[in-house]
C-alpha cells in the first residue's frame, strides 16, 4: 500500500521506519523537505534533528505535502493536533482516502502539563472528518506513547489499541495495519464511530498524570473483563 506519514516528530518516524518495513511505500509529507533535514535544532516534542534519522532510512522519502497527499492511499496524522486541520488541508483533498488519525489536539499555551484544545462536545478526529467529508477517518494508537505503537511487546501482557470511525471498510484496513505494527487481533478494540474519538483523546489528561506519577511513559492500558463461559 501507499502510505504518507505527515509530521516529523518522534510519533510519524517511528510509524515510518516500522510501516516501511512491513512492505509498504512509506513517504513523510513536510512543508519544505530542504528547511526541516537542514534544522540542527530538536523539534518542538524534543525529537532530534531529523537528518540523522534520514540518513538512516534513505527508503523513507521526505516531500512537500502536496506530494505526500499524491502519493498517499493511506494518510496517517501524525503532527500536532492544533496544527492537523492545516497540514491536512495543505496535504490535499483526501476523497476516497483513509486518514488514520494518531494526533492528540494538546495546547502548551499555558505550559506543561498541556490543555486539550477541544474535547466534551467535539474531538480532532471529528473536526477531521468534517472537513474532509469524502475521506475516511479513522481513530487510532493516540493513547500510548511512540515506542509502544509499534512495539507492543515491549510491555508484558495483554494491552489494547482502540479504533473508531464511520466506515467499517476503513477500520478493518487500519485494524490490518495494525497487525503489522504487532497488535495481536485480540487487543484490538472497536469503539464505534468517529464520535467515540472523543473519549480517546480525553484520556490523555490521565495519561500525563500516569507519566509525571510513574516517572515513565512505557505504559498503557488493558481492559479487564470477566472470563466468558463456554
Amino acid at each position: 500500500m501507499k502510505i504518507s506519514v505527515i509530521g516529523t516528530g518522534n510519533v510519524g518516524r517511528v510509524l515510518a521506519a516500522k510501516i516501511a518495513q512491513a512492505g509498504h511505500a512509506v513517504v513523510i509529507g513536510t512543508r519544505d523537505p530542504e528547511a526541516t533535514l537542514a534544522r540542527t535544532e530538536p523539534s518542538p516534542t524534543g525529537a532530534p534533528p531529523i537528518a540523522t534519522w534520514h540518513a538512516e532510512h534513505r527508503n523513507i522519502a521526505l516531500v512537500t505535502l502536496p506530494e505526500a497527499g499524491d502519493h498517499g492511499e493511506l494518510i496517517i496524522n501524525a503532527t500536532a493536533g492544533t496544527g492537523s486541520l492545516a497540514a491536512l488541508h495543505a496535504t490535499g483533498p483526501h476523497d476516497g482516502k483513509i486518514i488514520m488519525d494518531v494526533a492528540n489536539p494538546l495546547d502548551y499555551s499555558h505550559g506543561f502539563p498541556p490543555r486539550l484544545s477541544v474535547c466534551n462536545t467535539d474531538s480532532l478526529g471529528e473536526q477531521i472528518q468534517r472537513e474532509f467529508p469524502a475521506a475516511r477517518v479513522v481513530k487510532t494508537l493516540n493513547t500510548m506513547n511512540h515506542m509502544v505503537m509499534v512495539d507492543p511487546g515491549r510491555l508484558p501482557g495483554l494491552h489494547n489499541v482502540f479504533t473508531a470511525g464511520d466506515d467499517a471498510g476503513a477500520k478493518a484496513t487500519v485494524a490490518g495495519l495494525l497487525q503489522q505494527l504487532g497488535w495481536p487481533v485480540k487487543d484490538i478494540l472497536d469503539l464505534g464511530g468517529i464520535q467515540s474519538a472523543r473519549g480517546m483523546e480525553m484520556f490523555l489528561p490521565l495519561w500525563l498524570d500516569i507519566l509525571q506519577s510513574l516517572g515513565s511513559w512505557d505504559f498503557n492500558i488493558r481492559i479487564v473483563r470477566p472470563e466468558q463461559p463456554g
